[in-house]
């Protein structure tokens, strides 16, 4: 039996294991490690409390997959309900369908009797305003003073930012955080493998911008004879690749989950497009792969570390280092508004 998720899962992977021990599926574990976090108003990249679109509206993500049927399915541009995971997971037990998007992914939710709510929490809503006010140079916003900027506001800019942005001055969208998901993938006693993946997307995304986290292959991906993988950071990537499938593929050859992981990033890497590489041509953004083997091997890869992931087995509960492509952060983002 075991868990792997991402960094900030480890409640999560807690869930999934306690779930797992006594004797739930593991799509089950999945679904229910990851509401947790869906329902944490400080986790900004996920559920309620998600930072929005660049119209102030939280849109999320998510996708379930079953590695013993290989049936899985998807929720995208979801609004008004906190928990896509499950949503993704009714969608798989009662239809045949894949994906649902926007007000359809709605209406199944509502047929379900998910309460619709404001996912547009108190901080998450003046993150946004502050953005609005600090994105541009050339609109209606003035930047406010230091002084007049909220404490949490003020930190969750500094955590999120790239190191190499300039510290000074207005901050253009492509300084701005694309890091934020929660993966979680579980392995039981019976040698079911299954997985889960939940978003906000980008933070000040389009509207209507869907990532990889729904689709499976690209944001997931788990089979029972090969594997399940997992990713967060800079979607488009992963959707452009297929990383997650291409990575238990490569797996089902064979390769380790750590070869597997690195093999697909040094892939993303030289397939990056001219304008997202650094003078070295290095992307300059990131990306996470969560590997897990049918005989429980597992490994989390990184284009640019030092990162964690979560693992949990029989043994308990920790933090592990993922393996790094690259040393140190990455450089700063492109001039792209979706990378």
């Amino acid at each position: 039996m075991k868990v792997i998720a991402s960094h900030n899962a480890l409640n999560a992977a807690a869930k999934a294991r306690e779930l797992l021990l006594a004797g739930a599926r593991p799509l089950d574990a999945c679904v229910a490690g990851v509401t947790l976090v869906e329902d944490d108003p400080l986790e900004h990249s996920v559920g309620y409390g998600g930072i929005p679109n660049e119209d102030g509206i939280v849109e999320l993500d998510a996708g379930v997959m079953d590695g013993k049927t290989r049936r899985g399915a998807g929720v995208a541009a979801l609004r008004n309900v906190r928990h896509p995971s499950q949503v993704a997971r009714l969608l798989l037990a009662q239809t045949h369908r894949v994906l649902l998007a926007g007000e359809g992914a709605l209406q199944f939710a509502r047929a379900n009797g998910f309460v619709e709510e404001n996912l547009l929490t108190d901080t998450a809503r003046r993150i946004w305003l502050h953005w609005k006010r600090i994105r541009s140079n050339i609109d209606d916003w003035r930047e406010p003073p230091a002084e007049d900027v909220e404490a949490d506001v003020a930190a969750w800019f500094a955590s999120y930012r790239s190191p190499h942005a300039p510290r000074e001055g207005h901050i253009s969208r492509s300084e701005m955080p694309t890091i934020g998901t929660v993966h979680v993938a579980a392995l039981d006693d019976r040698g079911d493998l299954a997985c889960c993946t939940s978003t906000s997307g980008h933070a000040f995304k389009i509207a209507g911008r869907v990532g990889d986290s729904p689709i499976l292959g690209a944001g997931l991906f788990a089979d029972n004879e090969a594997g399940t993988c997992g990713s967060l950071g800079h979607g488009e990537a992963n959707l452009e690749n297929l990383s997650s499938f291409a990575a238990v593929e490569l797996m089902r050859e064979g390769r380790s989950p750590e070869e597997s992981g690195l093999a697909i990033l040094r892939r993303i890497a030289a397939r990056a497009h001219p304008e997202q590489k650094d003078a070295q041509g290095r992307p300059r953004f990131n990306l996470w792969l969560y590997l897990l083997a049918p005989d429980g091997r597992h490994a989390g890869v990184t284009l640019w570390g030092p990162k964690q992931f979560a693992l949990a087995d029989k043994q308990g509960v920790r933090l592990e280092t993922c393996v790094a492509l690259f040393p140190g952060p990455p450089p700063t983002q492109p001039e792209n508004p979706d990378c």
